[in-house]
């Protein structure tokens, strides 16, 4: 197949791109390179794809105009939209930038797919959608009407477009929420890759709260096999679907526990620095992913300690030639 991938050099979507890739299929990829982190971290990632069959677009996923004309006479397939802005504490100080991108992105990415009859659209969503829910695990059915920051309620926005679109034109649409990817290649400012460069430099690790915090922490191997699992029912199906569907590790790991496993698969002591929690965190996420393993056959492979082991290998090898860590 022919698959666009917004987001394409991202963390998730270098990964996803990878394994389609190796699939056999064609891969355009879009990405603005956002400067949230530094370019050079998107490019490592993708230097490698053969050019044959790898395409990459440099531009914002809100220029329609553009992105249909480069799309045009291009027959893809299915579009998998991870582009967004990212992070929940940054969107409490920039709203209208995540409201922009996160909204607007999608509803550009969702016209296109209109405008050249792609009938496949899966949506990279998120956990931070449920918010402080009260009940655990967190379902797909459970009411999420009151998001705690600009980044979720920007996140359930996009899940209503996609929802208009596949009512008004026959769009078989997946939301796919994620739940706290992690692995090699992980953004720099989320809290695995930041306690790592802490630890590697000799800082305390900052921790927010008083560490009973918990994450739903899910890698980022498990998360491609999701995603492709839902594209692979998405084109088998004979009629256009709505689901949304938790993409998880549904194995909640404390925040204490997370810097402990960080710090022993690096072999360094941690000293701790405890700050106040942050406004709009949730206190812990943690998935049901039973809708995923009926409709798509997801079961998560690897827990907690593998996944960090394979993260510190990574992260070690990563700055073993780097004098600056502060990225």
């Amino acid at each position: 197949m022919h698959i666009c991938v917004t987001g394409g050099a991202g963390f998730i979507g270098g990964h996803l791109c990878r394994r389609l890739l190796d699939e056999g299929h064609r891969v355009t990829a879009i990405d603005n390179f956002d400067p949230f982190y530094p370019r050079a971290i998107k490019e490592e990632g993708i230097d490698d794809f053969p050019a044959k069959t790898f395409t990459l677009i440099e531009t914002d996923v809100c220029n329609t105009d553009t992105l249909l004309q480069a799309l045009h006479g291009k027959s893809v397939d299915a579009i998998i939209h991870l582009a967004a802005k990212a992070g929940v504490r940054p969107s409490i100080e920039a709203p209208m930038a995540y409201e922009q991108t996160n909204v607007g992105g999608t509803q550009s990415m969702l016209e296109v797919a209109r405008e050249h009859d792609i009938d496949t659209f899966i949506y990279g969503s998120s956990s931070s959608i449920y918010g402080n829910n009260e009940k655990v695990p967190f379902a797909e059915d459970d009411p999420v009407r009151r998001p705690i920051s600009p980044y979720a309620a920007t996140k359930r926005s996009g899940e209503l477009l996609a929802y208009t679109f596949h009512h008004l034109h026959d769009l078989t649409v997946h939301c796919l929420r994620f739940f706290t990817v992690y692995g090699p290649r992980q953004r720099p400012d989320l809290a695995i890759h930041k306690f790592a460069r802490q630890l590697l430099t000799g800082q305390p690790i900052t921790m927010y709260g008083d560490g009973t915090s918990s994450r739903d922490y899910t890698y980022v191997d498990d998360i491609v096999d999701g995603v492709l699992h839902s594209l692979r029912r998405a084109q088998d199906q004979r009629r256009p679907e709505y689901e949304i569907i938790n993409l998880g590790g549904s194995d909640p790991t404390q925040l204490r526990d997370l810097i402990s496993g960080i710090a022993d698969a690096l072999d360094i002591t941690p000293e701790i620095e405890q700050l106040p929690r942050q406004p709009g965190d949730a206190q812990r996420t943690y998935a049901d992913i039973s809708k995923a393993g009926e409709l798509l056959g997801y079961a998560p492979q690897i827990p907690i300690e593998e996944g960090l082991r394979k993260f510190a290998d990574w992260v070690t090898e990563y700055y073993a030639d780097r004098t600056v860590l502060d990225v």
